[in-house]
C-alpha cells in the first residue's frame, strides 16, 4: 500500500485539524465581520459543541482508545457540524440546545431593534438592565422604556418651543 495506504490510515490526523479548527476559525472570523446573526449562532454553537466533544474525549480517553473507529466518527461528526450544506451545529442548536435553554432561561421578548441597542450598551449598563429585568420582569422594563420615550418626546417638544 505504501504512501497512499499510510495517508488513508491516517486521514483523520490530516483532515481533523482542518475540519475541526482551521475552517471553523476562518468561518468564525467571517461571521463576526458579517451583519447577519445566523452565522454567529452557527459558529458559537459549533464552538460550544466542539468544547463538549473535547471534554468528552478527555474524560473517556481510556475507553475511546479501545474503539478503533472513534477518530473517524469524530471526523464525520465534525464535518456534519461544520459544513454549510449540513449546518449541523445550527440543527443541534434549534432542536436541542434552544429547547433545553428555554426551560432554564425564558426567551427574550425583545425585538430585533431592542436587541441591537442592548448589544451596543456597555457591560455595566447591560448588567444593570439584566438585573432589573430579572427582578421586575420584561413588562416592567417595557413600561420604563415607554415612560423614558414619552419624557424624551416631551423634552424635545419643550426645547423646540424654547428655540422659537
Amino acid at each position: 500500500m505504501g504512501f497512499f495506504g499510510a495517508i488513508a490510515r491516517h486521514f483523520d490526523t490530516f483532515a481533523g485539524p482542518v475540519a475541526m479548527l482551521l475552517y471553523p476559525l476562518y468561518a468564525s472570523i467571517r461571521a463576526i465581520e458579517s451583519p447577519s446573526e445566523l452565522d454567529d449562532q452557527q459558529w458559537l454553537t459549533y464552538w460550544v459543541l466542539y468544547s463538549l466533544i473535547t471534554l468528552f474525549e478527555l474524560s473517556f480517553y481510556k475507553v475511546l482508545a479501545w474503539i478503533p473507529i472513534w477518530p473517524y466518527v469524530k471526523l464525520v461528526l465534525s464535518f456534519w457540524l461544520v459544513l454549510p450544506m449540513f449546518n449541523g451545529a445550527a440543527y443541534i442548536y434549534e432542536n436541542y440546545v434552544r429547547k433545553l435553554a428555554s426551560k432554564y432561561h425564558p426567551s427574550s421578548s425583545l425585538t430585533l431593534e431592542q436587541k441591537q441597542v442592548f448589544r451596543k450598551m456597555n457591560p455595566a449598563a447591560r448588567a444593570g438592565v439584566e438585573r432589573y429585568i430579572a427582578k421586575y420582569g420584561h413588562e416592567s422594563f417595557e413600561r420604563v422604556i415607554k415612560a423614558a420615550e414619552m419624557e424624551a418626546k416631551k423634552q424635545k417638544g419643550l426645547s423646540k418651543g424654547a428655540d422659537r
